[in-house]
């Protein structure tokens, strides 16, 4: 081989390198980009000026225990100890609002085409964000790992923070963030649960599985049948099968949490006949002031909140139809109304592809129109925060 044909091979393998090179970091830079613009286009903010908040508002929102129900922040791919300027949950947001507690929920698993009417389980839309976003491989093709890998992310946060998140998994744990609150120590006491049941992949010892990794609530469907039973928004919308009733009972053994958001009528009626059960619906709204195939009807939620549920009130536009403050408070007005002032609390949905005219640093507004509106100190205190208090101090694990 010559001197020049040397040279040109080497050259060429140089090239060759620089071009593999270019290739896979510009592939790195796209699912990151990529990744970053789906969370910031999914998770809105509706352009608003600022809310005002009388002085006596802002005390009374200052001295109350707030806890929302549902944010799917782990889903995304951006820390919850710093602020962000997307999105809608994080640790300074959350503290500027004053929120004591926080249920974070993990979604695995949305279909493509996704909607309020009919969907079925042959496909998937997590998938490609979860590679986006460079998720261990293990995740890819399982569901249950996908909740077990958000269950580290929170885990993870929380010993990251130098004790301002509290990963709360019993009644002790708890207990501690309300003294700490009490104390007027910033602190935010995280729970974990599911969005529909589909992570156990058909096997009860997933429940064990899932309850060490710190789950306390699940809820039974999302947007599709599963093995568990029917989802409001599945194809059949049948009532708990037979593994979903031995699902549910060890739950309750394990004192979980069963969510019923999402979930068929007929699921909905069979667990509330199943003894001992602790319901909430963690994020909806009422069909009395929006009537969307994504709110239960009145006369279920009235059955839920007879057996000592909560009702977590969302703030997007199928569950209220009017996203602002005032549609919010609308509805809460409307579920006092309903079931009465105990039963009633927040469930936000942020972080869950909503466009949200309210974020946590903004809370206060919902305090301000509802004690404009003349709702008793009491009962606002309730709402935003003690009905979940209660609730949870009867149904956490010792």
């Amino acid at each position: 081989m010559s001197p020049q044909d040397i040279v040109l091979k080497r050259w060429g393998k140089m090239l060759l390198g620089i071009f593999f090179s270019l290739i896979f970091f510009g592939l790195i830079f796209f699912v990151t980009f990529a990744s970053f613009l789906v969370d910031k286009n999914m998770n809105a903010v509706e352009p608003h000026e600022e809310y005002y908040v009388t002085a006596r508002a802002e005390s009374l929102h200052k001295n109350m225990i707030i806890m929302d129900w549902h944010s799917d922040t782990l889903l995304w791919d951006r820390s919850l100890l710093t602020r962000n300027d997307y999105g809608h949950v994080d640790m300074p947001r959350l503290m500027e609002g004053n929120v004591s507690f926080q249920m974070f929920t993990t979604v695995t698993k949305s279909p493509s085409g996704q909607n309020l009417h009919e969907n079925s389980d042959a496909s998937d839309r997590i998938t490609p964000l979860i590679i986006a976003q460079l998720w261990p491989p293990k995740t890819w093709n399982s569901l249950l790992e996908r909740a077990l890998y958000q269950a580290k992310k929170l885990s993870q946060f929380a010993e990251a923070s130098d004790g301002e998140i509290v990963f709360i998994k019993n009644r002790r744990q708890f207990t501690k963030v309300l003294e700490a609150r009490s104390r007027g120590k910033a602190i935010l006491g995280a729970l974990l649960g599911t969005e529909g049941a589909h992570t156990l992949e058909g096997k009860l010892s997933n429940i064990d599985k899932m309850y060490k990794a710190g789950f306390r609530m699940m809820g039974i469907t999302h947007f599709f049948d599963n093995e568990l039973g029917g989802s409001l928004h599945g194809t059949k919308k049948g009532g708990l099968t037979k593994f979903g009733h031995k699902a549910v009972r060890r739950m309750i053994r394990k004192n979980m949490i069963i969510d019923l958001a999402h979930a068929s009528e007929a699921v909905v009626r069979d667990v509330l006949a199943i003894p001992d059960a602790a319901v909430v619906v963690s994020h909806t709204g009422l069909r009395g002031t929006c009537d969307s195939p994504r709110n239960l009807p009145d006369d279920l939620i009235k059955q839920i909140a007879a057996k000592g549920g909560i009702i977590g009130i969302g703030f997007w536009d199928k569950a209220v139809c009017d996203v602002s403050p005032i549609g919010i408070a609308k509805t809460i007005l409307y579920g006092i109304e309903l079931v009465g002032a105990d039963h009633i609390a927040l469930g936000s949905d942020w972080d869950g592809t909503i466009t949200a005219a309210i974020t946590p640093d903004e809370l206060q507004i919902i305090t301000q129109i509802l004690m404009t509106a003349g709702v008793p100190a009491a009962d606002i205190s309730k709402i935003m925060g003690m009905n979940s208090v209660n609730f949870l101090m009867q149904n956490l694990p010792d």
